[in-house]
C-alpha cells in the first residue's frame, strides 16, 4: 500500500476580484504576468443603488465576473496591485478587489518545487 502525502500551504491568500462582466481574462492575464499560477472564474448578479440607478441614469450591466487567485503573501501586492488596474477598478461602478487572509491550503506541490524553496529557505539560492 502506497503512502499519500501532501503539502500545507501557510504563507498564502486568497485574492477575490469582482468585475464588469467581460473583464475576467484581461485581470486574470495581469496576474498571471506578475507571478500568479492560476485563477478560477465564476459569475455573479450584483444588486446595489448603483445598478439599480446607474451612474448619471444609465443602466449599469449587473452581470458580474468574480476572480479568485491563490497568492503566495510574498508576490500578493504585485499581484493586487496589476489585478485592480487591469479591472479599471478605478473608475466608479468598476467592481471591487479584496484580500483573505488563510490559515493554511493545500494543493499538488511538485517535488522541485517543494525542494527549491527549502533550498531557498535555507540560504542556497
Amino acid at each position: 500500500m502506497s503512502t499519500r502525502e501532501f503539502t500545507v500551504l501557510t504563507d498564502v491568500s486568497m485574492i477575490t476580484c469582482v468585475v464588469q462582466r467581460g473583464k475576467a481574462d484581461k485581470v486574470v492575464a495581469a496576474a498571471q504576468e506578475s507571478g500568479a499560477q492560476g485563477a478560477t472564474i465564476h459569475y455573479g448578479n450584483g444588486t446595489g443603488l448603483r445598478e439599480r440607478l446607474g451612474l448619471l441614469g444609465l443602466a449599469v450591466d449587473v452581470e458580474k465576473e468574480i476572480i479568485t487567485i491563490l497568492c503566495g503573501d510574498d508576490q500578493l501586492d504585485r499581484v493586487f496591485e496589476k489585478m485592480y488596474f487591469a479591472g479599471e477598478l478605478d473608475v466608479p461602478g468598476g467592481g471591487i478587489i479584496f484580500v483573505t487572509r488563510l490559515e493554511k491550503a493545500a494543493t499538488f506541490v511538485p517535488k522541485e518545487v517543494i525542494d527549491r524553496v527549502n533550498r531557498r529557505g535555507a540560504g542556497y539560492e
